[in-house]
């Protein structure tokens, strides 16, 4: 346990569980209710201007006086490609024309990659999160010393042990280790080499050369599997699925029945709805948008904003069969309890597996 009471010491915490940072779903509403509960909150600021971002600190911080995560996209900015972009909107088009409508006449970078967003980080130095962890990939070594010496403590998501080797490189302070299983965005570099290595491979294979504490993540739902990853290296660890059906998340009515269908049992990663491999609940996103013959897709995040063009067409007819609907490999044992009962619970199933 000694890794464990390291880590919470170092975030300030009483349980070594994270909830998820989650685009479209995490709430300062939730982030707070788990680090109320003595568990690490998250916020997920990678679609946020700096100002939206700004402002879902203070709304969390107005919730809560404990220590909480801000998660920002660290991706290549997105290089724009009128011919490709074009492309994409055709083979779009006959989804679009199921709804009486068309595909946008042309495609945008909806939100920008930290990378290019400075001003973002002067925010965080002025604000100063106690955590803030970073997603598909690393920002410049001084800014990571800038927040250091901000007293920021930092964490950033790995899916192989190289990638692992860079974050400790940089100087962050904890690795987030994301097994295949987890749902929603892959956490990979370079997204066009994914190794998809499952989480308890990924946690034996990156702590035997790693200094860094773990934090695991990718299919863990119980204290069960809480128990099982502790046992193989990791000091805590990130539950994002978990928290889905808790009321304090803003997944629509859909979402929620969704999770709680036979569907939850079938997830697929594509990178067809993003541009970036992402694993969620499969629907025709999966089955007909991406198929063997599917074109070049735009980069990141500009393929995104085609697929909420169209799932906005399907929703607003009362069809669901184009929603993004993000979930793990384990969706089926989430749970629809509030938070703060849901930290609660795995608490207690934790312990219980340690007798």
């Amino acid at each position: 346990m000694t890794r464990t009471n390291d880590l919470l010491h170092l975030l300030n915490v009483q349980f070594p569980i994270v909830q998820a940072p989650m685009v479209g779903v995490s709430t300062p509403q939730l982030a707070a209710a788990v680090s109320n509960a003595g568990a690490l909150g998250s916020i997920a600021l990678g679609a946020s201007t700096t100002q939206q971002a700004q402002e879902m600190i203070q709304a969390t911080r107005a919730l809560t006086d404990k220590p909480f995560n801000v998660n920002l996209f660290c991706h290549r900015p997105a290089v724009a490609n009128p011919v490709r972009e074009a492309t994409w909107l055709t083979h779009l088009a006959p989804f679009f024309a199921e709804f009486g409508t068309q595909p946008p006449a042309s495609l945008t970078e909806s939100y920008k990659s930290f990378l290019a967003n400075e001003t973002m980080l002067d925010m965080l130095l002025t604000e100063q999160p106690s955590v803030v962890s970073f997603h598909f990939g690393l920002p410049p070594v001084k800014w990571i010393h800038d927040l250091h010496e901000a007293g920021i403590t930092t964490l950033a998501c790995a899916t192989t042990p190289e990638e692992a080797s860079l974050i400790e490189a940089a100087g962050v302070d904890v690795v987030i280790v994301q097994g295949v299983e987890a749902g929603g965005h892959r956490g990979v570099f370079d997204p066009k080499h994914d190794e998809a290595i499952g989480t308890f491979a990924l946690i034996q294979l990156i702590s035997k050369h790693s200094r860094l504490p773990i934090i695991a993540a990718g299919g863990i739902m119980d204290g069960q599997g809480i128990a099982a990853a502790m046992r193989l290296g990791a000091a805590a660890v990130q539950l994002g699925t978990a928290f889905i059906l808790c009321p304090e998340s803003s997944a629509n009515a859909q979402y929620r029945a969704a999770l709680q269908s036979e569907r939850a049992y079938h997830t697929q990663i594509t990178a067809a709805i993003s541009g970036r491999p992402a694993r969620g609940m499969v629907n025709r996103l999966f089955t007909d948008v991406d198929r063997p013959d599917v074109p070049a897709l735009p980069d990141y995040p500009i393929t995104y904003d085609a697929t909420k063009a169209l799932s906005a067409a399907a929703n607003a007819q009362g069809n669901y069969d184009f929603a993004v609907q993000w979930a793990g490999q384990a969706a089926s044992l989430a749970r629809a309890l509030p938070a703060a009962q849901l930290v609660e619970t795995l608490v207690h199933e934790w312990h219980s597996e340690n007798g």
